[in-house]
């Protein structure tokens, strides 16, 4: 049965034959393929121009990053849901996927069937997500001293200087303050806009932490500490953020 609205998804699988069986099949129930790439980062350039609603990633690519990276790097920066299609079901990659959030596991040799049964329930499941989000934070107002954030029926002032640090998590932004956690529609770019100033860095793709509230810093300079959570620092950010802090 085809799909009534076609989902586009991008195909990442080295193995061409493999993945021109898999686009002809995904394209005869439904599905919009937008490219086959065989190397993650060219998929990632792909992405960068072109964004699917999906994407199909094998763990094992040629070139300087595996599919895990490549799904890493995309849930970082395209909040793209993807699904592992693999050969490879050790237990030790298996975990090590886990880490890149994948929304299913799907092994070779593969049945459409079943790889169809997977594409549905993650696609419904970013549909839900994506309602919920509309539904319960829709909307940030932000004024001098404090943010608006539209909560079901009301809007919650929420005092900037309370601001702990923002993550971006998917297609919204997690609002972490002293007391509560929100949710929001609204991309963390532009809330990093709204409330740009010196107390606020970029210390990683997904974060921005409010430097006054940082309580230590963690081993090897890797990560803040910040009440009960740890702020990753990424490795491209490190000498800028520390520079920022006028740490030697």
């Amino acid at each position: 049965m085809k799909e009534s609205t076609k989902h586009r998804i991008l195909i990442v699988e080295d193995e061409m034959i493999i993945a021109a069986d898999l686009s002809m099949q995904l394209t005869d129930i439904g599905y919009e393929v937008i490219g086959i790439q065989t190397k993650a980062e060219d998929a990632i350039n792909t992405l960068s121009i072109n964004k699917p609603d999906l994407v199909l990633m094998d763990i094992n690519l040629a070139g300087t990053m595996d599919g895990i990276e490549a799904a890493k790097h995309i849930l970082e920066n395209f909040q793209i849901p993807v699904i592992f299609i693999t050969s490879n079901t050790d237990d030790a990659s298996f975990q090590r996927a886990l880490e890149a959030k994948p929304y299913a596991f799907v092994t070779k040799p593969f049945q459409i069937d079943k790889l169809a049964r997977n594409l549905k329930i993650a696609l419904g499941h970013l549909e839900r997500q994506n309602s919920q989000v509309e539904e319960n934070s829709d909307h940030v107002t932000t004024l001098d001293d404090r943010l608006f954030i539209r909560q079901k029926e009301k809007m919650v002032k929420v005092n900037i200087s309370d601001i702990l640090f923002l993550k971006a998590d998917r297609n919204y932004c997690k609002i972490f303050t002293i007391e509560k956690e929100f949710l929001v529609s609204t991309a963390l770019t532009v809330i990093e806009k709204e409330i740009s100033s010196r107390k606020f860095i970029r210390v990683h793709r997904s974060y921005v932490v409010n430097i006054t509230k940082i309580d230590a810093i963690g081993e090897n300079r890797e990560y803040f500490i910040m009440k009960e959570h740890n702020v990753p620092i990424s490795r491209r950010s490190k000498e800028e953020v520390f520079r920022h802090l006028k740490f030697i």
